[in-house]
């Protein structure tokens, strides 16, 4: 096995394999690691004091792959831990990624994507951000999801929030919704599972909450339940295990407005010239934290029968959209 050491902000990283093929385009190991050490000035704030779960692909993109939550008993004693309960007798040990050498390590796990839990260690069980996964089915596209992504972002409007845009990555976009940590996930869920219904019901042609992946055909998914605790997203600027290494990249909303999203042209080798361009289009999302408490009230009274009657009509939507 081939090593080497690597010093990262006074810590021995050592790295195997890294002229291992990752992505069938001969991007390697390597390319793997210096990937997340050159952006971890950006991604770490976006990940201090969050929860990980590693996702490794040991023989790259091509091979099997796993979930690991647990801290492997072989890893160096600085990466730093924190203790969760998941039932009485089961306690898993995550990992927790505030430094570049911790990523660095992760990378040499052979860790393509970042995931990591919408709450933080202050309150592991509130957390401080919401998510709406808008998937597209077969027989859908971009251009759908761009406007599911729109119609969510004026819902989201209305009860005083504001959402951040970014793709998946892969086919799809992400809005992550900063919000204080004052609401357990299953509220969180229930909240975003309001939004989801009512663009569902605006858009029935076009959007869908519909589980079943069979009954998604030509429809935009909105997957609210990533909301539920112990759910990880892909966070921003993680990589995706898809041909071009294609990196999950922050939109400006006026590029959606615009549909001028194309996921594929961001990726690891093209994401570091937009960062030039652009900056970090989610640095300031932590300082637009809002209360989720309107949309709170509105999706209880939604189940009480109450204001949620008619919500097209509140949040100012069509009633019968042509679509």
């Amino acid at each position: 096995m081939n090593q080497t050491v690597a010093r990262v902000d006074g810590r021995e990283v050592w790295l195997t394999n890294l002229d291992k093929v990752f992505w069938p385009e001969g991007l390697t190991k390597a390319h793997l690691v210096k990937y997340y050490l050159d952006v971890a000035p950006i991604l770490i704030p976006h990940l201090r004091n969050r929860l990980l779960v590693m996702k490794r692909y040991p023989d790259g993109i091509g091979g099997d792959s796993f979930y690991q939550k647990e801290c492997p008993e072989y890893a160096p004693d600085w990466i730093e831990t924190y203790p969760v309960p998941h039932s009485e007798k089961k306690v898993v040990n995550y990992i927790v990624c505030n430094d570049a050498a911790t990523l660095a390590w992760l990378a040499n796990q052979a860790c393509i994507e970042v995931h990591a839990w919408l709450s933080v260690l202050d309150d592991v069980d509130c957390p401080d951000i919401a998510v709406m996964d808008l998937d597209p089915a077969e027989g859908s596209g971009m251009g759908d999801v761009v406007e599911i992504a729109l119609l969510c972002r004026r819902a989201l409007d209305e009860f005083g929030l504001v959402p951040f845009v970014k793709t998946s990555g892969a086919s799809g976009l992400h809005l992550f919704v900063p919000i204080f940590g004052e609401y357990p996930f299953p509220v969180v869920t229930a909240a975003m599972q309001y939004i989801a219904d009512l663009i569902a019901s605006v858009h029935p042609r076009k959007a869908t909450v519909e589980r079943a992946v069979a009954r998604r055909r030509g429809k935009v998914y909105l997957d609210y339940l990533q909301n539920g605790r112990g759910k990880t997203m892909a966070f921003q600027y993680s990589l995706r295990p898809l041909p071009g290494a294609p990196v999950s990249t922050p939109l400006l909303w006026e590029e959606v407005e615009k549909k001028q999203v194309n996921p594929a042209s961001f990726n690891i080798r093209t994401i570091f010239r937009r960062l030039d361009k652009y900056g970090d289009i989610l640095a300031d999302m932590s300082g637009q934290r809002r209360s989720l408490g309107r949309l709170v009230a509105a999706a209880g009274a939604g189940r009480a029968g109450e204001r949620g009657r008619n919500p097209r009509l509140k949040l100012g939507l069509p009633v019968n959209p042509e679509v």
